[in-house]
């Protein structure tokens, strides 16, 4: 049975009042902070380490985290909000949130339906989603069970262009709107936990179903390679360390698609994306899973934003966890934010409906924090809503 789509935001709370405790005795929680120790309590150690591991110390991880604790709404009163407006625009087509689901590799390690799960879910909550190239079911696949829903494709450039061009083209004909190029990754980031259980899903065979269904990917295999084979070929090309700026002039011209990059946090970099005929910029460090030490989003996103001023979209990920840091995203600079862990420990627990769970838990108090804001739409969403922590600046005026 086909869920219903989610309802205006408002409804989203009496909703969950309403729901009450499961008849089967389960339910998530609706603080969306408990659910990593909820799944880590379902999840085999290797799986639960690979989705929460961290690069290194786990330093950039708690610096996202920080970041926001950094800042402090400062809601306006008596504003007469009575609806409020999630909506955006992004590359000419209306998003009825801030929200995305972030691309996260290889799904069908926390849940055996995976990425189907989980887009269905998003779905359910009207959420679009980034599907990563290195996703356990191929683009097609997701694409045939995620209706209208908007989705985007997370690109890993391989060293091989054919292959490249070849996702880029079945990106275009599964109704993919957007590529989302990952720069940050040219290698692994050094992840003890992962190192730890030697445990890397790509190794035993999760996470490859766009290669293997890629003609051009099957064109270097023998046609009698078994699944050794096929992980050894894509490990050699999955990957593309030797890119630099000069080669993002042959991805402009292969597609029409808008691209973003996605991994950007020195305003310098955003910039030189610009000039190479990128349309927006994705602010992130991986969620702190790639290198040790690096600055937080939450902190880079000001001068990202100011680098490629207001008409150039800007998205953010990395240490998202409720409404109100979504808010606080916007406020300095983002036009929206990427999901990630967040639904998959939602995933690891229920599926589809962990998901979903997790979605409409943000998204209603998305809403309501936008409300107690004193804002009727996240277009209200501005810098002077937010002052540091501990500290409240002199009135500029009533807005």
């Amino acid at each position: 049975m086909t869920a219903k789509p989610a309802g205006p935001p408002a409804d989203l709370v009496r909703e969950l009042y309403l729901a009450g405790p499961d008849p089967h005795g389960f339910r998530p929680s609706t603080d969306l902070t408990t659910l990593q120790e909820a799944a880590h309590k379902v999840l085999p150690p290797s799986a639960y380490g690979y989705v929460s591991g961290d690069a290194g110390t786990g330093a950039t991880r708690r610096a996202n985290r920080e970041a926001f604790d950094r800042w402090r709404i400062v809601p306006r009163m008596l504003r007469g909000i009575t609806r409020r407006d999630l909506s955006v625009t992004l590359f000419g087509s209306r998003l009825t949130v801030p929200v995305l689901l972030a691309p996260v590799a290889a799904q069908t390690v926390v849940h055996p339906e995976g990425e189907l799960a989980a887009v269905r879910g998003a779905a359910d909550a009207g959420v679009p989603f980034v599907l990563s190239s290195f996703s356990s079911h191929s683009m097609e696949e997701v694409a045939a069970v995620a209706g209208e829903q908007p989705r985007w494709f997370q690109l890993y450039w391989p060293s091989e262009p054919t292959v490249a061009e070849s996702l880029v083209r079945r990106a275009e004909a599964s109704g993919y709107s957007a590529l989302v190029l990952t720069v940050d990754s040219p290698s692994f980031g050094y992840r003890p936990v992962d190192l730890d259980h030697g445990y890397l899903p790509f190794l035993h065979g999760l996470g490859l179903a766009n290669f293997t269904t890629d003609p051009a990917f099957r064109a270097g295999l023998p046609p009698d390679a078994d699944e050794s084979a096929v992980i050894a070929h894509w490990v050699t090309l999955s990957t593309n360390p030797a890119l630099t700026w000069d080669g993002l002039a042959w991805l402009r011209e292969l597609t029409n698609l808008p691209i973003l990059l996605k991994g950007i946090l020195h305003p310098d970099d955003a910039r030189l994306a610009l000039a190479q005929g990128m349309d927006g910029v994705i602010v992130s460090n991986h969620g702190g899973r790639q290198l040790d030490g690096t600055m937080a989003t939450l902190d880079c996103l000001p001068a990202v934003r100011a680098a490629v001023g207001p008409a150039v979209p800007v998205l953010m990920d990395s240490g998202v966890r409720t409404g109100s840091d979504v808010i606080k995203a916007l406020a300095l600079g983002a036009d929206a934010v990427l999901l990630g862990r967040p639904y998959q420990y939602g995933l690891a627990l229920d599926g589809r409906s962990g998901v979903r769970h997790v979605l409409r838990c943000l998204l209603a108090e998305l809403d309501l924090a936008l409300t107690l804001s004193g804002c009727g739409s996240v277009r209200d969403i501005t810098g002077d809503l937010l002052a540091p922590a501990g500290l409240l600046t002199a009135s500029r005026g009533d807005a």
